[in-house]
């Protein structure tokens, strides 16, 4: 009887040192609670270690015509979590030597030379000036150079067509002096890879991000196969209180079009698994499964603030890196990240972080139109409260 009150002792005292693990369907359960209240139609949520997946689930409704349940591998508009994708791109060309973030655009776009600038506006009038300096690549990447929000003429417009259009506004603000979300200047940048790449954007970053990272589904174009996996887009009908369907405003026309514009700034279709991939790349250095995309200090120098002491994103306590958007306070929607915890979100609510405190990804996809803000929304805060507490012990 003593050795077994012994050994019944010693057990307890293991158990203690041992914390149990935390159930990865609670991150399931918390999002099944958006979808009974009516907020999104389904989600796909998933946790990633530098190592390996921790949480991939499912809930919900991809197509609630049809009662469609939603799969773990759906594609989702991915809208502006595309941008730190064109970021990398861009920081490759930059290892490479054939640019410098600090050059200005005019280098390597000529038709941004000798750009004015809204001074003021005066009786329907507005009064220009020349900016103090042209803007640079790094103004582009942060989101400071003040390009004006020009639409695209033609749902196959080029992106050197796109970047001419945009060359002809006047700047908003002198370069480097204001923070303004600026979809012209990423895609900007898209134009500038191909320029100095000699090849199109979306073929560049299929050669050198996708295949690389086996992100097999993620594209601009979905073909007729993945079409079966589109999650529908939803909004609510604030008469009715109910989800109802809408369409994609960025990307008009079939899908599968490869007519249409590969938008830098916003044009990406993804799953999750890949959008981890991505992730995973950047929490280890750069690097994933062998594959070395980039140096370990350009990761770092994507990572971290670059924007100053400007005021910058959509919810208090953020920063800007370069195509990053950088925690600089966890506080509200972003209370359980770490400090310098980078990411993007998407204009649909998606939303894509690494925690390299933690040494987490996050990946919540969903595709609800007219959120308020997508980034400070309670579906988010309440999925990265409850993943944080999958980080290794």
């Amino acid at each position: 009887m003593h050795l077994l009150r012994s050994s019944l002792a010693v057990l307890a005292a293991v158990v203690s040192l041992c914390p149990l693990p935390v159930r990865a369907d609670t991150v399931s359960d918390q999002m099944q609670r958006f979808v009974d209240n009516g907020t999104v139609s389904g989600a796909v949520t998933l946790v990633a270690t530098k190592s390996g997946i921790a949480h991939w689930e499912a809930v919900g409704k991809s197509d609630l015509g049809i009662g469609r349940d939603m799969q773990k591998d759906d594609l989702f508009w991915i809208a502006s979590m595309t941008k730190p994708m064109t970021a990398v791109c861009v920081l490759m060309l930059q290892e490479e030597g054939k640019l410098s973030i600090d050059e200005p655009v005019e280098k390597y776009l000529p038709e941004f030379k000798n750009q004015w600038m809204v001074e003021k506006k005066e009786a329907k009038k507005l009064v220009l000036v020349r900016p103090k300096r042209p803007i640079t690549v790094r103004d582009l990447l942060t989101h400071t150079a003040g390009l004006g929000d020009v639409k695209s003429p033609r749902t196959v417009s080029t992106l050197g067509e796109l970047t001419m259009a945009y060359a002809r506004e006047p700047l908003q603000f002198e370069p480097g002096s204001q923070w303004t979300y600026s979809n012209p200047g990423i895609n900007t940048l898209g134009r500038i890879v191909e320029v100095l790449s000699g090849k199109d954007f979306a073929t560049f970053i299929q050669e050198r991000v996708f295949d690389p990272l086996q992100m097999r589904d993620t594209t601009f174009w979905p073909s007729e196969e993945q079409l079966k996996r589109v999650a529908k887009s939803y909004k609510l009908n604030k008469e009715t209180g109910k989800l109802e369907e809408t369409t994609v405003y960025f990307t008009e026309g079939r899908l599968p079009d490869r007519r249409r514009t590969p938008y830098p700034a916003g044009g990406l279709y993804s799953t999750a698994k890949d959008v981890a991939q991505f992730y995973r790349m950047m929490l280890n250095g750069g690097a994933l499964e062998g594959k070395q995309l980039l140096k370990p200090e350009t990761v770092e120098l994507m990572t971290t603030t670059q924007s100053g002491e400007i005021k910058t994103g959509f919810v208090e306590g953020m920063s800007w890196g370069l195509g990053f958007q950088v925690v600089r306070d966890p506080l509200g929607s972003t209370a359980a990240l770490s400090k310098g915890t980078f990411g993007h979100g998407g204009a649909y609510a998606t939303q894509s972080w690494g925690d390299p405190v933690k040494g987490l990804a996050y990946v919540l996809l969903i595709q609800r139109a007219g959120m308020p803000n997508g980034d400070g929304s309670e579906i988010r805060g309440e999925f990265q409260r409850v993943a944080s507490e999958l980080a290794p012990q």
